[in-house]
This record gives structure tokens, C-alpha cells and sequence, in this order.
């Protein structure tokens, strides 16, 4: 007999039902939420990781970076370059400090010498200096060789741009050849021009030959004058021919300013000019006629031996105590020893035919 159930007991059958539907769907759900919760976990990690990683970036590139040996080699050569730089720098800038320096300070003077004088301490340091050079060079003389005043006079002419020694070589054929003006005035221009071509500007010095000798052939009677003014007039002849003719043919005094007179004479301060005309009349004016001809012997002599035009002999030099250029060469005495030339320095002299109290010998021909 089938029992019929009541609506109260069907729904308290469907209850435990439902429960257990309940209880067999819940653990799916849950399946269903797990697998969701690990796959974001993975995802929350790695963003994680990331953050820190940003957070962590700006220690890492504070952190020290290793240096290799071939970076620390380029390091330390361009902290050398640099600092090698710095001193060539440096150093530039200390140079004209050093160059000023030395300029300021002044040559060595000997003692006894007056930095200031008077035109009266001058004129006698002057006379002191003349007195020296004539116990210095008692055979002093002229360092042409001449017979005649005609041969005095051309072998003046020719020592222009050259040599005495030169010309003392030349005139010997020369003169063989031409021994008069009126025979010099009819040579043919080309034959004396080869002749004296050893000297140097053989053209020009050939033109003024021909020129003065036929002068002297037709005004003079074929005579040298014994006037300053009449031996200007000849071709090719100053005033430093004619007093070397004057004082050494003649016996007529004259100062001959050649570059080694005027060198000395503004070194000793005795003229400041250039002018050869000027440093004549400055030096006429210190000292008395009689001693103009031998004065220029002794001052060409010492140019030419001691007190040279690039390096003077200070060192070896008798006048040096009364002269106030004192330093401007070689001050060491074994130095300057070697600096002398000529008969002070054991070598010959610049004439073929030396006066008899020479005390070097001769020089030697052309060509010996």
C-alpha cells in the first residue's frame, strides 16, 4: 500500500537534497576560483619584481663600475698627457719672465769702469785707450802693400768689399802689368777686369781704375794729389781712400772710418753716429791731428784681431778695462784666447811684403 506523503514531509526530503547538491556544486566553485587565484599569483610576483627592479635601478647605477686594465692605461695616459700640457703651458708663460729677466741684467763690467761720465772722463778714457793700443800693436801699419802712391791708391780702390790679404794676392800681377796710370788707362777693359776679378766686384772696380787713372794721366800729369779735395774727384775714390792715401803716401794726417773704426768707436762711446763723415768729426774732436794717422792703424788693427763685429775677444782684450761694452762677447780667457786672429792668434798677417817688425809672418800668395 503506497503511502502518501505529505507536502510538509516532500519538502523536508528536498531539503537534504538541495544540501547535498549544494555541497557536490561547492567544491567545483571552488576548483573553479583556485585555478583563477594561481594564475594571478604568478602575475602579481612578476609585477612585483618589476616595481622592486625600478625601485633598485638607480642603486645599481650608483654602484662603482669595474675598470679594466686597458681603461686604467687610457686613464693614466691622458691624465699624463694633460698634466705634460699643463707644464708646456706653464712653462711658456714663465719664458718671457726669464728672457725680460736676462735682458735686465747687465753685462758683466770690468773694474774700475764708470757706468756715467762726463765729456771730460770721456775724452780722457779715450786717450787711455789709444795709450793701450799703441803699447799693444807698436807695428801697426797699413796692411796694403804699396810701393808708389799710384799703387797705394788702386790697392785702396780694390780692398772695397773684400779682403786686404785679397788684394795684397792681386796687385802683384797687376801692378807687373800696369805699372804706371797712363799704362792702366790703356788697358783693355776685359784683360783688367780678369786680372782683378779675385777681388770681387771686378766690373764696377775696373771702370773706376780706367776712370781715375786717365784723371790722373790728363789733370794731374799722371801724379796722385796730396789734396783731399782733388782725390774725391777721382772715380771711385771717399774720403777713406783719400786719407789712407794722405797718411800713409803723404805723411798728411786723416782719420779713416772703415766699419772697423766705426764699430770700436761707438763700442767705446766716443760717437754715436752711423754717419762715417760724422764719426770723423767726433773723433777729430778728441784727439789731436798728429796722432789721426796712427790712431786709425791701432783701432783697425784691434777690429780686426780682438774686438771682432759678431764675437769680441772681451776675455783677451788689454782695453777692457776702460771699455764700456765690456761683456757684449766672449769673457772667459781661454775662450777668447781662441777668438784672436792673426799675428795674435800665431797666424800670418794680411801682407805679402810685411814691414821688417811684423812679428807674424807673411801671407802666402794666391794660390800657396
Amino acid at each position: 500500500m503506497t503511502t502518501k506523503k505529505t507536502a510538509a514531509e516532500k519538502t523536508t526530503a528536498e531539503k537534504p537534497a538541495k544540501k547535498a547538491a549544494t555541497k557536490k556544486a561547492a567544491p567545483a566553485g571552488k576548483a573553479a576560483a583556485e585555478p583563477a587565484t594561481a594564475e594571478a599569483a604568478p602575475a602579481r610576483k612578476t609585477a612585483a619584481k618589476k616595481a622592486a627592479a625600478k625601485k633598485t635601478a638607480p642603486a645599481k647605477k650608483a654602484a662603482p663600475t669595474k675598470v679594466t686594465p686597458t681603461q686604467t692605461s687610457a686613464t693614466k695616459t691622458s691624465t699624463a698627457t694633460k698634466t705634460a700640457a699643463a707644464k708646456k703651458a706653464n712653462a711658456a708663460k714663465k719664458a718671457p719672465a726669464k728672457k725680460a729677466a736676462a735682458k735686465k741684467s747687465p753685462a758683466p763690467k770690468p773694474p774700475g769702469f764708470a757706468k756715467r761720465e762726463s765729456r771730460a772722463a770721456m775724452v780722457k778714457r779715450a786717450h787711455a785707450i789709444n795709450e793701450v793700443l799703441a803699447e799693444t800693436y807698436p807695428y801697426a801699419h797699413p796692411e796694403l802693400d804699396f810701393e808708389d802712391p799710384f799703387q797705394l791708391l788702386v790697392a785702396t780702390v780694390l780692398s772695397a768689399q773684400t779682403t786686404d790679404l785679397r788684394v795684397n794676392q792681386t796687385t802683384p800681377a797687376l801692378f807687373a802689368k800696369y805699372p804706371t796710370p797712363e799704362d792702366m788707362a790703356a788697358a783693355v777693359p776685359e784683360e783688367l777686369e780678369e786680372l782683378i776679378r779675385p777681388t770681387g766686384f771686378f766690373r764696377a772696380k775696373a771702370r773706376s781704375l780706367l776712370g781715375l787713372s786717365a784723371a790722373l794721366r790728363d789733370d794731374f800729369d799722371g801724379e796722385v794729389p796730396a789734396t783731399v779735395d782733388a782725390l774725391v774727384k777721382l772715380p771711385g775714390v771717399g774720403r777713406k781712400t783719400a786719407f789712407v792715401v794722405l797718411g800713409n803716401a803723404f805723411g798728411v794726417p786723416g782719420i779713416t772710418v772703415d766699419t772697423h773704426f766705426g764699430r770700436l768707436a761707438r763700442r767705446w762711446k766716443w760717437t754715436t753716429s752711423e754717419d762715417p763723415v760724422k764719426v770723423e768729426s767726433d773723433v777729430a774732436a778728441i784727439f789731436e791731428p798728429s796722432e789721426w794717422t796712427m790712431l786709425s792703424h791701432r783701432v783697425i788693427f784691434h777690429g780686426r784681431r780682438i774686438c771682432h763685429s759678431r764675437r769680441p775677444a772681451c776675455g783677451a782684450c788689454p782695453v777692457a778695462p776702460l771699455c764700456p761694452s765690456y761683456g757684449e762677447g766672449e769673457t772667459d780667457p781661454d775662450k777668447a784666447k781662441k777668438l784672436l786672429k792673426y799675428e795674435k792668434g800665431g797666424m800670418p798677417g794680411q801682407r805679402l811684403k810685411p814691414p821688417a817688425d811684423f812679428p807674424g809672418p807673411p801671407a802666402p800668395p794666391l794660390g800657396g
